[in-house]
């Protein structure tokens, strides 16, 4: 069998388009189904007591599981493309912010509960040293793993990095001086300096293309887990907050001091299974650039906005540990999965 044979069904490769909307996902429980119920009406057909009510029993929901999870990415997705025949009014829609605001204590309770709040400036170090040789999902796709495998790493991710970068540019207003300056240069870089085609976010489009995956906005929402919508979730609440600017700073300067690595780990995954060279190519041009990143996060960013505004260490350091736990708990689902010989997807 062919190495790039599809372990899913097949769909034609789709250029995305900068306003395409994808459709309202199925629910995967009561909190889910009811939103998703009242964005297929128009805003004034429905109660604002009916969405009282839900933001009561979300506050009930378990707040890293399918239901609560997918409900937060919906809300998310209001603030980015929204939805096929959802009402753009929703997005600020007070009372529908109110079941966000529920959703988002919920979530946000549980991660303070297992996230300890560490120096980050130390963490960021620590995240520099060399990494393990085993035990990640890129050493296990490097030393062991299958084309189909890498395929659902790819489904699961397409769900951030067809929109990569977006949740960080939101920190982009919110700050001044050096480590402004410095991020938007990072984020110019994610953008493709400008050009299209060298877009993060298109590269991504470009691997799902060339394995031969869906690569419109969202395709794969049905088939995602909790714990990858939960990574993104943490992102675009930081993001929509501006009282989480710390945290937004730390996880987008942790993600930018791991990529290098774990991409070039990646590419020797994908050139052991003979992996077409746009699968490749993005991973090879996030080693290029993550270097670069990595100093800019570190010293123009973070070091700077700490000695601007030292109070803002623990909310950095907040941001750094909650990616990190949210980052475990989807290697853990995709390595226990892939172990037993089962599939990471839903």
């Amino acid at each position: 069998m062919s190495p790039h044979q599809p372990a899913v069904a097949e769909h034609p490769p789709a250029t995305p388009s900068p306003l395409a909307s994808p459709p309202l996902p199925p629910s995967r429980g009561p909190v889910s189904a009811r939103l998703i119920e009242a964005l297929a009406r128009r805003p004034e057909n429905v109660p604002d007591d009916g969405l009282r009510e839900l933001a009561a029993l979300a506050r009930s929901g378990d707040a890293l599981g399918e239901d609560v999870q997918l409900a937060l990415t919906v809300c998310y997705e209001l603030h980015y493309h929204g939805f096929a025949g959802t009402d753009p009014e929703w997005e600020w829609h007070p009372a529908l912010l109110g079941v966000r605001a529920a959703l988002e204590e919920l979530f946000l309770a549980v991660l303070r509960e297992h996230v300890r709040l560490d120096d980050p400036v130390q963490s960021l170090e620590d995240l520099c040293a060399p990494a393990p040789g085993t035990g990640t999902v890129g050493t296990f796709l490097r030393d062991t793993g299958t084309w189909e495998q890498m395929r659902e790493l790819f489904i699961q991710r397409s769900v951030y990095q067809l929109k990569e970068a977006d949740p960080q540019a939101w920190a982009i207003p919110r700050l001044t001086g050096r480590p402004k300056a410095a991020l938007v240069a990072v984020e110019f870089d994610e953008y493709g300096g400008g050009q299209h085609e060298r877009m993060h976010s298109r590269l991504f489009a470009g691997l799902m293309d060339a394995a031969d995956l869906d690569s419109r906005y969202l395709a794969y929402l049905d088939q995602v887990p909790a714990e990858m919508l939960a990574t993104v979730n943490f992102m675009s609440l930081c993001g929509l907050h501006r009282s989480r600017l710390g945290a937004l700073v730390g996880m987008f300067a942790a993600a930018e001091i791991s990529n290098g690595p774990g991409a070039q780990v990646m590419t020797d995954a994908l050139d052991r299974l003979g992996a077409p060279e746009a699968c490749v190519h993005f991973y090879r041009e996030h080693i290029e650039a993550d270097a670069v990143h990595e100093q800019l996060m570190r010293t123009d960013v973070v070091d700077a906005l700490l000695r601007d505004h030292p109070s803002m260490r623990e909310e950095v350091s907040f941001g750094i540990g909650a990616s990190e736990f949210l980052e475990d708990r989807l290697s853990a689902r995709l390595l226990g999965a892939w172990e037993e010989g089962r599939t990471s997807l839903r």
